[in-house]
């Protein structure tokens, strides 16, 4: 039996993980657990790395036979992140995510070396935030919101892929998700999407992800 702890940024994730990755990699083996990165009065996740440190420390340090994920959105992290000002002078999704790990992973090594946090910590991004998932499937999620699929293809058509739908304000996918329909809600919506579409379509359309899984599973 493999147990991971996943240090998570907020509600969302955490359903996320106990309702759809867990069960999946539950018969290989791996068992998820699932913390939301919190600090003093507030219910939500905090994605500064300060914070995030902690959580990753505090299980680093419990256990020598577990190990520790991270899945935060790449739209929400903080400047203090390692990597955080390289990764916006990349041209693309994947280059950003690439410094971003590598500079997590050694930082963390840095700090915690005493832990083997080079063979027990998992960082990942979700680019460029977990929604893009849910465009996957883009007849499913046209489904669950009840608008026309056409207006879904044509962001992904503009995008390329789901993971390269970008991070302002206006374009992030949960804000691209509410302009095509008020009912989307992050925590309540979202999941059942997410579950209608499920992990398998995800990694098969989304290779940052799927990486991410495999790492889990090994």
């Amino acid at each position: 039996m493999n147990e991971i702890y996943a240090i998570v940024e907020g509600q969302t994730e955490k359903n996320f993980v106990q309702k759809l990755l867990a069960p999946y990699l539950a018969p290989k083996n791996v068992f998820l657990r699932a913390e939301i990165l919190r600090k003093p009065g507030e219910k939500g996740g905090d994605v500064k790395f300060a914070r995030a440190r902690l959580h990753i420390e505090s299980y680093l340090k419990q256990r020598s036979d577990t190990r520790v994920t991270l899945m935060v959105d790449y739209y929400g992290i903080r400047g203090d992140w390692p990597g955080y000002d390289a990764s916006k002078k990349q041209l693309t999704h994947i280059q950003k995510h690439e410094v971003l790990i590598k500079n997590t992973e050694d930082e963390i090594q840095r700090l915690f070396s005493d832990y083997n946090p080079r063979e027990r910590f998992i960082p990942y991004f979700s680019m460029h935030e977990i929604e893009a998932l849910y465009f996957c499937d883009t007849g499913k999620l046209a489904q669950s919101l009840n608008v026309a699929r056409a207006a879904i293809d044509d962001i992904l058509r503009d995008c390329g892929e789901p993971e390269k739908i970008n991070d302002s304000s206006i374009t992030a996918p949960s804000k691209r998700l509410e302009a095509l329909s008020p009912k989307f809600r992050k925590i309540g919506t979202g999941i059942t999407i997410a579950e209608s579409i499920g992990i398998s379509a995800m990694r098969a359309a989304c290779p940052l992800f799927n990486a991410w899984i495999t790492r889990l599973e090994a």
